[in-house]
């Protein structure tokens, strides 16, 4: 379920993303399958031209990155995380993480992203794997200490400002008493020292969007 939009708006988000996107099963986690692209560039073409809009958002969220990944394999591989909990996913992008909370038995999750595209494609993507994710599109790290009891995070350390006001908004829900999780190979931003390495994988990824064919990636505890 996905607020901010109304039902033509949402409609016409998803025709756009099922339309220029394959269904695809991400290679660390082959129990899901996601509407993904091809390439980068054609498809950031397309959805300026889609929405009439120039400086769209990167279309983050048509792609399995490296922290996502990793994150959804470790859900997969320790499923007692998520069981009976109730789950935040913080800048989610295609909801691969999300989509593995769901299916490893928390009790509600909830998909963030300010991309109203990439809730669009939570939605699809949740449909296609047969659970039940909510979206929003609120800024969470405007907002206050969150009550779920874990957090997860993929791939949210690239830009400084950012980077900033996510380890703020995990700093204080860890304080609230939320377990926190963050899937990352280590970008530009990430805290090294501040975090706790839980598990590491080797990431096929594609050479369009990152430096190498294979990303070495962690999950991380705060």
């Amino acid at each position: 379920m996905q607020a901010g939009l109304d039902h033509s708006g949402r409609a016409g988000l998803k025709s756009f993303i099922v339309n220029n996107t394959k269904l695809l099963a991400p290679p660390l986690v082959p129990e899901i399958s996601l509407h993904l692209a091809a390439e980068s560039l054609p498809i950031w073409q397309k959805t300026e031209e889609e929405l009439g809009e120039m400086n769209v958002p990167p279309p983050y969220w048509a792609f399995a990155w490296a922290g996502g990944q990793a994150m959804a394999r470790y859900l997969f591989d320790n499923a007692s995380v998520c069981e009976g909990q109730a789950v935040l996913d913080l800048g989610s992008g295609s909801g691969i993480s999300a989509i593995a909370a769901a299916k490893t038995g928390a009790t509600c999750v909830l998909a963030a992203d300010v991309d109203p595209l990439a809730c669009a494609a939570v939605d699809l993507n949740a449909e296609v794997n047969d659970i039940l994710v909510s979206t929003t599109m609120d800024d969470l790290l405007s907002g206050g200490p969150r009550d779920e009891g874990v957090i997860i995070v993929g791939d949210l350390f690239y830009e400084r400002e950012l980077a900033e006001r996510v380890l703020a908004f995990l700093d204080a829900a860890k304080s609230n008493g939320s377990r926190v999780l963050i899937g990352d190979p280590q970008r530009s931003y990430f805290p090294r020292n501040r975090f706790e390495k839980l598990a590491e994988y080797q990431v096929p990824v594609t050479r369009e969007l990152e430096d190498a064919e294979i990303k070495k990636t962690a999950v991380w505890q705060v």
